[in-house]
């Protein structure tokens, strides 16, 4: 915790404020592997590499300092994970000799299968859980992924599947009534908007992220997400307003959530427009991490690994169940193949880094190599050999 975290973004410095928010450090996902350390000649976990650089690092200076070696866990499909965690900190704790339970973990809830195993989940981590958290972006992916081959689970434009969705309202009442029973905290999810030189446009997404807010604290949230600091004001007087207390632990939403309300098929229209921005946002998305950029702000939207799966997902689901779009187009392969050049074409207009192509070569094999039936678990997996192969270079301006 030397305080020396920055980053330089075209002609941007980020930096530590004097004063700043605590960190969580978020591990990468099990299904990666850290591919420049080995353990007797075998990669080693990635989940298990960030957590314990950063722990062997920290964990000791933090405490002293007050804080805590604090985590924030993704991707997980079952309480066996959650299980795995603990025993990976209680290891690393008595290896440190550092005090039981000083780790402090915030789950994700970002699988439909995990939503499944909340409590399960929780009890893993007893000694160490600070709270579950609405992953929204990719509990949608999960929810198509893990349906993927049942036509009856195709979803409409991916702008249409939001929060007030049955699916989406059922996960979040009860995240928020397992956690409340137990007296931990139930973090809301992450608005996507950011700000935007339009005044027009600024305008709109502000209202959205309002309306967000407002929705999460009135449902009983004890905390939430915006994807850009320029957002944080606006969440923070939503929360302030609205909740008086540090936390609303005593607000049990009184429900009964079922397996059919979390399942219930979301509602809306497939569009042509829809398909082709899915496009775009795929490759415009990969482009930019294979560049090293985590996030990056697409259409006045910020987009994440989360969010282009969303994507690539809905083409795949679509293709794959020759979808009839709102104007009669079906999608097929001709059509997807027509559309997908069209966007690359458009793309490198503008766009002249040869990680297009890279981009390009990745969505190919996904959309057009693989059988129709293989969905594919992460296209980061696809994607993730060519990362440290691609130069660092300026980001075009979009």
């Amino acid at each position: 915790m030397n305080r020396t975290i920055s980053i330089t973004v075209t002609d941007k410095v980020y930096k530590l404020n004097e004063k700043t928010a605590v960190l969580m450090v978020r591990p990468r996902g099990w299904h990666l592997v850290e591919q420049h350390v080995t353990i007797w000649g075998e990669p080693i976990s990635a989940s298990i590499f960030d957590f314990g650089l950063y722990f062997f690092h920290n964990a000791k200076t933090l405490l002293e300092n007050g804080s805590g070696p604090y985590y924030y866990l993704p991707k997980m499909e079952s309480h066996h994970e959650a299980g795995l965690w603990a025993k990976i900190f209680q290891f690393s704790e008595d290896t440190l000799k550092v005090k039981r339970g000083s780790i402090r973990a915030t789950v994700l809830i970002e699988t439909i299968l995990a939503a499944f195993e909340m409590d399960e989940i929780l009890y893993e981590l007893k000694d160490y859980s600070a709270g579950l958290n609405c992953g929204r972006w990719d509990y949608i992916f999960s929810f198509i992924k893990k349906f993927y081959a049942h036509k009856q689970f195709v979803v409409p434009d991916r702008s249409q599947v939001g929060m007030t969705q049955p699916f989406m309202n059922a996960y979040v009442q009860l995240l928020i009534k397992t956690c409340h029973r137990r007296g931990i905290h139930a973090m809301g999810g992450m608005a996507a908007q950011i700000p935007s030189r339009d005044p027009d446009v600024n305008r709109q997404a502000f209202e959205k992220v309002k309306a967000d807010k407002l929705r999460e604290v009135k449902a009983g949230h004890d905390g939430t997400w915006v994807a850009h600091p320029g957002m944080v004001q606006i969440a923070l007087d939503i929360f302030n307003e609205h909740m008086k207390n540090p936390n609303q632990l005593e607000k049990i939403p009184d429900v009964h959530v079922t397996a059919k309300t979390m399942l219930e098929i979301p509602q809306g229209t497939r569009t042509l427009e829809g398909l082709q921005g899915n496009l775009r946002v795929g490759i415009l998305y990969i482009e930019a991490w294979l560049r090293g950029e985590g996030a990056v702000g697409i259409n006045n939207l910020m987009e994440d690994l989360a969010t282009a799966e969303i994507a690539r997902g809905q083409v795949q689901q679509w293709l794959r169940h020759s979808v009839s779009l709102a104007d009669g187009t079906v999608v097929n392969r001709q059509v997807v193949q027509k559309l997908f050049a069209d966007e690359l074409a458009a793309i490198k207009k503008i766009n002249k880094n040869k990680s297009v192509d890279l981009a390009a070569e990745i969505f190919r094999k996904i959309f057009f190599d693989r059988p129709i039936e293989e969905f594919g678990d992460f296209m980061s997996l696809d994607a993730y050999p060519y990362i440290v192969s691609v130069p660092r270079i300026s980001s075009p301006k979009l």
